[in-house]
This record gives structure tokens, C-alpha cells and sequence, in this order.
């Protein structure tokens, strides 16, 4: 058997796969755990798009209905990508060369890195972050240079810390507003900040927006298309999944410079055959459809958000309300040596998991995570179990 490839002495487990893990061990030795790990919505997928779906697979007037979805995709994909831009954002794309399908965020935020990235390239990082931003860019080959987001500067990095070498060699840099795990928001004004700091520079922002929709108490999440000229240096990635409950559907998008789609979907072409045309046409339904569901579902998080932040006060834990996400991010109580140790204290005496700050990176220390997408009376019962276990 040969040795693997070197590459993969670079990347840790996936945490959320380590989550998992632990908790089947639990569940084997007859623990009933609540997990409030993993940002899955428990909320079904709405009606109408399942509908959408289940017409498309048993249309038989569709020849290509069930060919690889990249060789017959839904034109009208596309088209309604741009036609929600335009009606959210303002913001107008050309659905031929400045809007890319892709199979899930996921996959594209991986991707992105092999069509930008050569040998000795350096992206840019925020950390605490969604770990794949660093494990796409080792995949190419590529360097990390982390960016931390702190709690003093609203979770927003410090573009002007950033040394002038790095800048230099830099060709990507990663943001992500609304923000996981933090939950912060940006502004205009750090947008266009960016925006500018990536013209100076010759860099590439991959912007992950798929957060823009759950959003709570009035705030309107902005794309980071809105800045004039960011199509010049940005590419946003956003998805179907939170906000319409379509995690396991696997459809997604990402917008901006025509350039670097293509490069994106170059890679693509090589690797992945598209996605279902049933599942294209639900986009479309998703998309052009009535959005009260998302305002159903932010309705739901926003109660949860409330439900914990009460519940963790009552045992000292204070954090700023989340205005957006599905995440509330808490400081690590005293008396706790890390947050996997604050982690693993709440697994074995309340039977309650959560994500340690520290699987964001090491600016993630000291802090924890919380999803909102579990059921309203376990996510109740978790809580009793924390304070209990806290108190």
C-alpha cells in the first residue's frame, strides 16, 4: 500500500465528524444526548418546493430529466439566481457568465481554491471560521495566513494588520458576514473597505453569504455585491440550504466576477456532473416563490436564540444577542481550562453537546457554539440540563 499523500498530514479530523463520534459512543452506552452541535435544520423542507421537485422527477415530457445535471442544466436556474439579486440586493448579474450553480456552498468554497491558488499562493483566513476556507487552500498547495476576527473589533479582521509581505503574495482572502460561528454582522462601510483593500492588492474575496437570510429584530444583511465596483474583486457563494431547510438537497450558487466563476468552473466540469434537474427546478421555485416560509423559520430561531440566551445567563454566561445566523457564540465560563475541556464537562454531566471554540481555530479559544436547529422542547431540556450541570 503506498503512503498517502503529504497533504493530508495537514488537515485535523473534521470536527464536526470528532462530534459525532463522541456522541454515538454515548448513545451506544444508553445516554440520551441532546446534540446542539451542528446547524442542521430540523424544519422540513416547505411544500411548495417539494412539490416543485417531485413534478420535475415525474415529468415525462422532460427527456433530460434524469441526465447529469451539468450536461442538461435548468437554464431558468440561473435566471432566477439573478432575479432574487436584483429584487434583495439591488444588485445585477448577468445568469450566463456571473451566476455558477454549484452542488451545496460547500463544494464551491473547496473548489474555489484549486482554480485560484498555485504552490506558494498565501489566502487569507478568518479564524474563528468554517474550517474548510484553510483545508481548500492546503489542498491546492496553497499557504494560510490567519486573519483573527476578536470580540473587541465586533468580530471583523484587521485589514490593516495585515503585513504588507503577505498582502502581497496574498491571491485570496476569505470573509464571511453574517458570520459562523460568531454570529456578527458587517457593514457597508467594512464591505467597502475590503473592497478596496482587495484592489490595492490583486486579491480575490470569496465572500460565503449563506447566512444573509436568517437574520432577526429588524437587521437586513447586506451583499457584499451592493459595493460599486466589487464584482471587479468579489465572488459571493450562498445557498438554498438554511433558508429553506434544504441542507441534504445539495444546491447552491455563487456570483460575481465572470473571471474567477470560470476558473471555478473549470474545476468543475472535471470533477462533478451537476446537479439534478428536479433539484434545479425547486431552486427555481425556492427562489421565485412567496418567502414567508424564511420568515416563518427566522421566527423560529429567533425564539430559540432567546430560549439559551436566558437560559445561560442564569448561570453568568452574558453574550451580545446574535443579530443573524443560526448560531449563538458564548464565552467559556470560569474555571474551565479550555473550551474542549467546557465541551467534554457538559457531554459527561448533562448529556449536552456543543462545538468548542477551538475547532474554528485557535482565535476560537475561550469561546462555544450553539445551534438553534434543534426542536424547541429539546433545545428547552438541554438548557435545564447546562444550568444544571453549570450550577
Amino acid at each position: 500500500m503506498p503512503t498517502r499523500a503529504k497533504r493530508l498530514d495537514l488537515i485535523p479530523p473534521y470536527l464536526f465528524a470528532e462530534i459525532a463520534r463522541k456522541v454515538r459512543a454515548k448513545r451506544e452506552a444508553g445516554v440520551d444526548v441532546i446534540t446542539l452541535g451542528i446547524a442542521d435544520p430540523d424544519r422540513p423542507t416547505p411544500d411548495h418546493i417539494i412539490d416543485e421537485l417531485v413534478r420535475a422527477v415525474r415529468d415525462r415530457n422532460d427527456p433530460d430529466r434524469h441526465r447529469y445535471g451539468g450536461d442538461a442544466p435548468v437554464r431558468e436556474f440561473p435566471q432566477a439566481v439573478a432575479a432574487w439579486y436584483q429584487r434583495r440586493f439591488g444588485v445585477t448579474l448577468d445568469p450566463a457568465s456571473e451566476v455558477l450553480p454549484l452542488i451545496g456552498s460547500k463544494e464551491g468554497i473547496a473548489h474555489v481554491a484549486l482554480a485560484m491558488i498555485d504552490p506558494g499562493d498565501v489566502t487569507l483566513v478568518p479564524q474563528p471560521g468554517y474550517p474548510v476556507y484553510t483545508m481548500g487552500t492546503y489542498f491546492a498547495g496553497g499557504e494560510v495566513q490567519v486573519m483573527p476576527l476578536r470580540v473587541e473589533n465586533g468580530w471583523l479582521p484587521d485589514l490593516d494588520a495585515i503585513p504588507s509581505e503577505v498582502a502581497k503574495r496574498a491571491k485570496l482572502m476569505w470573509l464571511n458576514y453574517p458570520n459562523n460561528p460568531t454570529g456578527a454582522v458587517a457593514t457597508r462601510e467594512f464591505f467597502g473597505r475590503a473592497v478596496e483593500f482587495a484592489r490595492t492588492h490583486d486579491i480575490l474575496i470569496c465572500h460565503d453569504a449563506a447566512y444573509t437570510e436568517l437574520t432577526y429584530d429588524g437587521f437586513v444583511a447586506p451583499s457584499m455585491l451592493e459595493i460599486d465596483g466589487a464584482k471587479d474583486v468579489v465572488i459571493e457563494f450562498n445557498s438554498l440550504s438554511k433558508p429553506y431547510n434544504m441542507t441534504g438537497w445539495r444546491i447552491a450558487m455563487a456570483v460575481g466576477n465572470k473571471d474567477a466563476l470560470a476558473a471555478l468552473n473549470l474545476v468543475k466540469e472535471n470533477s462533478d456532473s451537476g446537479i439534478l434537474r428536479a433539484i434545479q427546478w425547486a431552486g427555481v421555485a425556492a427562489l421565485n416563490g412567496s418567502q414567508d416560509c424564511v420568515r416563518a423559520v427566522c421566527e423560529v430561531y429567533r425564539r430559540r436564540r432567546d430560549l439559551i440566551a436566558e437560559a445561560l445567563a442564569k448561570v453568568g454566561i452574558e453574550f451580545e444577542k446574535p443579530k443573524a445566523t443560526l448560531y449563538v457564540w458564548a464565552p467559556v465560563p470560569k474555571g474551565f481550562a479550555n473550551s474542549a475541556d467546557f465541551a467534554e464537562h457538559l457531554i459527561e454531566r448533562a448529556g449536552v453537546v456543543v462545538t468548542p471554540g477551538r475547532g474554528y481555530g485557535e482565535a476560537g479559544e475561550g469561546w462555544f457554539r450553539v445551534s438553534l436547529t434543534y426542536p424547541d422542547d429539546r433545545t428547552a431540556e438541554a438548557m435545564e440540563r447546562v444550568v444544571k450541570a453549570l450550577s
